[in-house]
């Protein structure tokens, strides 16, 4: 969200707290920290390819005409609510021109 909106959502009387203030305190419930330590592995990746997909300055609903998939699922994966298929995946790597490297 740019300072702009910030700042009018916040004389509307909104408070706005950086999502690092929520994650730090969530961080001190121990079921939380442990889940969110759990899927840190998938949140990287998924960080990777959306930016790459901004870097190219594609829309969901482009990268996903390009690659043959509606853009709710290229939602539903971005957003991490659905556990892809690795052919899902490979087509959205491929479609960004991206490579996996397992180390």
């Amino acid at each position: 969200m740019n300072k702009n909106k910030i700042k009018k959502l916040e004389k509307l009387g909104f408070k706005i707290t950086p999502f690092s203030e929520i994650r730090a305190k969530w961080m001190k419930d121990p079921e939380f920290k442990k889940a969110y330590l759990e899927s840190a592995f998938e949140f990287e990746i998924l960080k990777a390819i959306i930016r790459a997909r901004a870097k190219q300055k594609l829309s969901q609903r482009e990268l996903a005409e390009k690659i043959g998939v509606k853009q709710s699922a290229l939602a539903r994966f971005e957003s991490g609510r659905t556990n892809p298929t690795l052919g899902f995946m490979k087509k959205v790597i491929s479609g960004l021109g991206l490579k996996v490297i397992v180390k």
